[in-house]
């Protein structure tokens, strides 16, 4: 459920950050990480992927709630939700997950009261997987404090060795 809600906060991200092209190209919900496959012509910037992170991590922060129901395909559109695969749809009733003023999705999925039960979110790849798709993998709760804890006790090494800041420490290396 957490994986699967940060798919949705995630999708909302990058649409904000790179554009309304960029669009889900496909899914992987797992209980250790989630996989995102979007359009996008190009690599995202590290400032770009910063910005997707602290996007998803505010409203993680906010604690947003997420109504969910079930109406008919044309008053989900007339509300705003996105139909990413509305071929797979019964026209005559959908399910809506809405994250009030962040996202507005149909999906059948299992997702969690509020944001704030993500966590945490952080993506530790992004790469092409096609002309025009890109991938992001990224982790979410305890799997990302994980490698929070993991990273800080390598730079705090690092730091140590080179008798330096761990702003210091990639001009020292």
């Amino acid at each position: 459920a957490k994986n699967h809600s940060a798919t949705h906060l995630l999708h909302a991200a990058l649409r904000k950050v790179l554009g309304d092209h960029a669009k889900q190209a496909g899914s992987v919900v797992d209980v250790d990480y989630l996989r995102f496959d979007f359009n996008h012509d190009k690599a995202l910037t590290l400032e770009e992927i910063r910005a997707v992170e602290i996007l998803v991590n505010d409203w993680v922060q906010q604690a947003v709630g997420s109504k969910i129901f079930n109406t008919s395909m044309d008053e989900a559109i007339a509300l705003g939700a996105d139909a990413i695969f509305g071929e797979k749809y019964n026209p005559e009733s959908v399910r809506v997950v809405d994250f009030t003023g962040l996202s507005t999705e149909l999906c059948g999925g299992t997702h969690l009261k509020h944001t704030g039960e993500i966590g945490c979110f952080k993506i530790i790849s992004e790469e092409s997987v096609g002309i025009g798709v890109r991938r992001i993998v990224a982790l979410t709760g305890s799997k990302a404090i994980e490698l929070f804890v993991r990273c800080y006790a390598d730079l705090k090494k690092l730091s140590e060795k080179y008798a330096c800041k761990f702003e210091d420490i990639l001009p020292a290396a």
